[in-house]
């Protein structure tokens, strides 16, 4: 990826594929409501849903944790 995008420059960025903010949320199984709030600045994407829209937009550098690798993270390692 270039660089972090903008709100401006991702809203752009789905223009210019012809997605609506729905259909981008749909495709990647996210809330469009926490979409629309990043897109307009109301969440910053530090954590949970905020931070994977953030990051499927490309506003920001990160990694997506599966529920899975989550899960497993929060459980103890039995010796």
């Amino acid at each position: 990826m270039p660089g972090i995008r903008t709100a401006a420059q991702a809203k752009a960025w789905l223009e210019h594929q012809g997605k609506s903010v729905q259909a981008f949320a749909r495709e990647h199984g996210v809330d469009p409501a926490t979409t629309y709030q990043v897109l307009a600045g109301r969440k910053k994407g530090r954590r949970g849903e905020a931070h994977k829209v953030a990051v499927l937009l490309g506003m920001k550098e990160g990694i997506i944790l599966s529920e899975a690798d989550g899960q497993n993270n929060d459980q103890e390692v039995d010796s």
